[in-house]
């Protein structure tokens, strides 16, 4: 039995909505009310997923509910803000039940981790395709931001960067999503605390979705630096370099995205409080390098020689590194 639009939002994403007080009207309507609290500005993040691009075509449904509302959280992150709720507009090719069950399953357990509330959205039919909007909210003048890295500060990253790009070849593999390295591809875990800790510390800040040297490359545009950072200093996971043919480390970590790590400047003072926080809460936080004036990106080995990628990171449109 095929369910209508309205059918599927009450029986799948109704049950979503009404966890937080700033949340004054949520789905059934034409649209959400929200109230953000005094003092604080919202912030406000949107990304579209589709099969094929962003997503395998046969990833498990849970993954696909998990993982949109995981980056647009992890933009959050890299805001310094905290989310109250989320938008999501699903495009599906047709009603499968126990897909929307799993999609619902795993789009509610991590809004319930993180108390955020389903606001509304969309359900049309066409291909796969799932658009998420988050809202959060950060102190007036905290917000963390790509400009403001300066000569002097450290380029530090969280977790470990690599495992989602592997993860990647080792599911077109076969290998089950129970695989670590394919379990950070499906589903990525924003940094909202560390986001939060990092206020009023890090100089810049941006989320690791395209690879570290691209997305490193917005920090210094926006900021109007330069940046040496050290390939071998890049953390990797036990995983990652167990399964990882030693060619190919560098490129998956380094210019492959999809981690959804941290990448914050700091000034040298404030690495060894922040980390000491940040592992606190389980999160490693490694310094690859460091903000220099002039332009442009250098990437060096241990030894201080050139390391040259063949890929640059993912862009629409253009081909590099991504998903798919």
């Amino acid at each position: 039995m095929s369910l209508s639009e309205f059918e599927i939002i009450e029986r799948y994403f109704r049950p979503l909505t009404g966890r937080r007080a700033e949340t004054r009207l949520g789905i059934g309507d034409d649209a959400a009310l929200l109230a953000p609290p005094p003092g604080q500005l919202l912030a406000l993040a949107v990304d579209t997923l589709v099969a094929g691009i962003h997503f395998p075509d046969d990833a498990p449904a849970e993954s696909v509910g998990h993982k949109p509302l995981a980056v647009n959280l992890s933009d959050l992150a890299a805001m310094g803000a905290a989310p109250l709720g989320a938008l999501l507009s699903l495009t599906l090719p047709r009603f499968e039940a126990e897909w929307l069950e799993g999609f619902a399953r795993g789009f509610a357990a991590l809004a319930s981790r993180y108390r955020v509330d389903l606001l509304g959205g969309d359900t049309t039919r066409g291909p796969l395709s799932v658009t998420v909007q988050a809202i959060g909210c950060v102190p007036d003048g905290e917000a963390l931001r790509r400009g403001g890295a300066r000569p002097g500060d450290l380029v530090v990253v969280s977790g470990s960067l690599g495992d989602a790009a592997l993860g990647l070849s080792r599911w077109r593999q076969g290998l089950a999503a129970a695989d670590p390295l394919v379990g950070r591809l499906h589903y990525p875990e924003p940094r909202l605390g560390l986001g939060r800790l990092l206020r009023g510390h890090a100089s810049a800040c941006i989320d690791i979705s395209d690879g570290l040297v691209a997305d490193l490359g917005h920090i210094l545009e926006a900021s109007g630096v330069a940046a040496r950072i050290d390939a071998d200093a890049v953390p990797l996971s036990a995983d990652f370099a167990a399964a990882c043919e030693e060619d190919r480390r560098r490129e998956y970590s380094l210019a492959w995205g999809d981690d959804y790590e941290l990448c914050a400047c700091l000034p040298p003072e404030a690495l060894a409080p922040i980390r000491s926080a940040a592992e606190a809460e389980g999160v490693p936080i490694t310094a690859v390098g460091e903000i220099r004036a002039g332009a442009g990106l250098e990437v060096v080995d241990g030894q201080g020689r050139p390391v040259t990628l063949a890929a640059g990171g993912y862009r629409h449109f253009r081909g590099g590194a991504g998903a798919e």
